[in-house]
């Protein structure tokens, strides 16, 4: 689904229906981007959490969300343009985004956000330069412990999101790869 701006948003479904929390955590999260676009502070202190949890993977003098959230920087030092926005569960969302004019040459970002239940911001983790695949990890069925036996209920290596970078954006190859395990 296309909105304003050539923002992409993607809310994967089973069965063809779409999840409302889904829905409103990626209005959340798009909330807050356009937030740091015109330096609403106020908008930003009430979507995310004071006590947010953070991880951070690139280069030190490239953690750009991090100087801006806690106003060691301007918000108009680095801006933030999600190209895709997407839901991979109920409280997951991705962003990327690849500036067309990049401020800083040759950046490509991946922000995944964690949403509370109360829509509040409490988990974060950037990624920049940095090509990312989150894999699903949790058995579709309890797992049974013992001697003889593992069961679970489907492919453990599933794949939810792949980092998509625009011609733009450094190539693949001159990216090291993660992969997000939930």
């Amino acid at each position: 689904m296309m909105l304003k701006d050539d923002i992409s948003i993607e809310i994967p479904s089973q069965n063809g229906l779409q999840s409302e929390s889904q829905t409103q955590n990626i209005a959340i999260v798009e909330s807050l981007y356009k937030a740091l676009a015109t330096g609403d502070a106020a908008t930003v202190a009430n979507l995310v959490r004071d006590d947010l949890e953070w991880w951070f993977h690139g280069p030190p003098q490239c953690q750009h969300m991090m100087r801006v959230l806690t106003g060691e920087a301007d918000w108009a030092e680095f801006v933030f343009e999600p190209q895709t926005i997407t839901a991979i569960d109920d409280g997951t969302v991705i962003a990327e985004g690849w500036p067309e004019e990049a401020r800083v040459p040759g950046s490509y970002w991946v922000h995944v956000w964690t949403v509370s239940d109360e829509g509040q911001l409490v988990k974060f983790r950037e990624y920049f330069n940095t090509w990312l695949t989150v894999r699903d990890l949790r058995p579709s069925v309890p797992i049974k412990w013992n001697v003889d036996i593992v069961r679970v209920g489907r492919n453990m290596t599933e794949t939810l999101w792949q980092s998509q970078p625009s011609p733009k954006s450094p190539g693949r190859r001159s990216m090291p790869e993660l992969v997000l395990a939930i």
